[in-house]
């Protein structure tokens, strides 16, 4: 792929902090327009890497480029171009809407009236144009955050956890918004822990320990995930939990509602499974084969299970 039709390219990007590698030599290229979904653990390094995109933070080692542009030499042109917003709203609660989005402006070099008026009216703004931003719900707080990260037009958006501690229909609302952006053009890098919104994402990144483990669509990381999935109704069902949870064949267990989701290697059979479970009296009232969701991939890989190829 052509460096001009990439959004984000990096070598070996590597950032210590001491003897703690908090970005471990991360290779990879982002196409223009898509939304990339950046999941991972906490410390596993995703916003140190949109630090270092965004020229905040030098790289010990590697390079990056965005929109073309190098983020070690040219980061005042880098965050020119580019957007940010955090999980924690950088906005002055003391001021309105309206005064906070023009002050962005301003920031930017936005100083015409007109695209702040297009920006209230585009992200539904305008009803609380008046408000004080302290009197505002969490869901509206967002909206004017991220109205304030595009006032300028930018080629590149970064959210890092953007809907952290807000409600499902405000997070499902947001993500109507994203997708609008992305139709128009903006390439979107967002780090989230909710598994639900990796499912949303043109592609997405696992990261663990400073490594990226994985990339690419949503759907073939499910079709790659190491292992099979089976749902199980056992009884006892926590002493089952247990029980598998410290099995060697089993790659992750969990509770999933009133069942068990169970990952075991591939070509691991189900006659195998039930004998191990009948040996310890533990009652089996079903046994199928699940669906792999984007959660059974991050949390197997989380854990250190490389990805079938």
């Amino acid at each position: 792929m052509s460096t001009a039709s990439l959004a984000i390219r990096t070598e070996n990007l590597t950032r210590r902090f001491g003897d703690f590698v908090a970005v471990d030599h991360l290779s990879l290229e982002v196409p223009a327009g898509q939304v990339l979904g950046y999941l991972g653990p906490n410390g596993s390094g995703k916003t140190t890497t949109i630090r270092m995109l965004l020229g905040l933070l030098h790289p010990s080692e590697g390079r990056a480029e965005v929109l073309g542009l190098d983020v070690a030499t040219q980061p005042d042109a880098v965050r020119a171009c580019t957007g940010y917003m955090s999980q924690k709203f950088a906005l002055y609660g003391e001021l309105t809407v309206l005064e906070n989005l023009t002050f962005y402006a301003g920031v930017y070099g936005v100083k015409a009236m007109a695209p702040v008026r297009e920006m209230l009216d585009g992200l539904g703004l305008s009803e609380v144009r008046n408000q004080r931003v302290d009197s505002l719900s969490t869901g509206w707080r967002q909206r004017l955050a991220l109205a304030a990260a595009i006032i300028h037009r930018p080629g590149l958006l970064f959210l890092d956890e953007p809907t952290s501690g807000v409600d499902p229909v405000a997070r499902r609302a947001f993500w109507d918004l994203i997708y609008e952006l992305s139709a128009q053009g903006i390439t979107i890098l967002v780090s989230t822990h909710y598994m639900d919104e990796a499912e949303y994402c043109t592609s997405v990144g696992i990261m663990r320990a400073g490594k990226l483990l994985a990339l690419d669509a949503p759907d073939r990381l499910k079709r790659a995930l190491p292992g099979q999935v089976w749902e199980i109704r056992a009884d006892p069902m926590l002493d089952a939990l247990d029980f598998l949870e410290a099995q060697p064949f089993v790659l992750r267990a969990a509770l999933a509602g009133d069942h068990l989701r169970v990952v075991t290697p591939n070509r691991f059979s189900a006659d195998t499974l039930r004998a191990a479970l009948a040996a310890r009296a533990i009652g089996i009232s079903s046994l199928a084969v699940g669906a792999p969701t984007m959660e059974d991939v991050f949390m197997t890989l989380s854990q250190g299970v490389e990805p079938e190829s």
